[in-house]
């Protein structure tokens, strides 16, 4: 059994506060679906990177344009932060595009595209 850590547990409330804070932001998405896979704070809490996955058909296009949202209301989505947790510091957000799940979708299209061809 892993014992978690005190940075295992504050990244993981920051990744729910984060996810649901994003949930009820107005993002203009065309078929696309926002997440957030993983938090990383630094030890010190004053820094955090923020991975997001974007799922769906347009999300080469749409990558650009959440990253500048999420920028732009970074503040806001910190100040929020800092008025639902009590922390010492509040960590400054950087997010950061997770393509994990892409790279797995196209390792697997390879793999069943090997199977196809050798029946």
């Amino acid at each position: 059994m892993k014992n978690y850590t005190r940075l295992d547990r504050i990244n993981e409330l920051l990744k729910r506060e984060i996810a649901d804070m994003m949930e009820r932001l107005d993002f203009q998405l065309e078929n696309c679906l926002v997440t957030v896979s993983q938090v990383e704070a630094s030890p010190d809490l004053r820094h955090a990177k923020v991975y997001i996955s974007i799922l769906g058909k347009k999300q080469e296009s749409m990558k650009g344009k959440i990253l500048h949202f999420l920028s732009r209301n970074k503040h806001h989505l910190q100040t929020k932060i800092a008025k639902d947790i009590v922390l010492k510091n509040t960590p400054v957000l950087e997010f950061i595009v997770d393509e994990r799940i892409e790279e797995g979708d196209r390792v697997l299209q390879i793999i069943s595209d090997l199977e196809n061809k050798g029946k």
